[in-house]
C-alpha cells in the first residue's frame, strides 16, 4: 500500500486528508497522479494535466517520473505563493 496525504487547499477541495492505494500497476507518481484523476469529479478537476501541483515522496520533493513502491508515503500540496 502507498499512504497518500493531501496539504492545505488540496485538502479541503478534496475534503480527504489521505488515503491509501494499492502500489501494484503504480510505476511512478505520474501513475499516482492518473489514478487519482481516474476517481472522477473533483479529483479529476483537482489533478487535471493542467493543474500545478507540488509532491513528495517520503518526505522529498520529486517529480512525476519518481518510481513509488509499496510502502512509500506521497504528499501532494498546492505550489506556494506569496508576495
Amino acid at each position: 500500500m502507498i499512504k497518500v496525504l493531501f496539504f492545505a487547499s488540496l485538502r479541503e477541495r478534496l475534503d480527504e486528508a489521505s488515503l491509501e492505494m494499492e502500489a501494484e500497476g503504480l510505476a511512478d507518481l505520474g501513475a499516482v497522479l492518473l489514478r487519482l484523476r481516474e476517481r472522477g469529479g473533483i479529483w479529476a478537476d483537482v489533478f487535471a494535466a493542467d493543474q500545478t501541483v507540488m509532491m513528495a515522496l517520503n518526505q522529498e520533493m520529486t517529480g512525476t517520473d519518481t518510481p513509488v513502491q509499496d510502502g512509500d508515503e506521497v504528499a501532494f500540496f498546492p505550489p506556494v505563493t506569496g508576495g
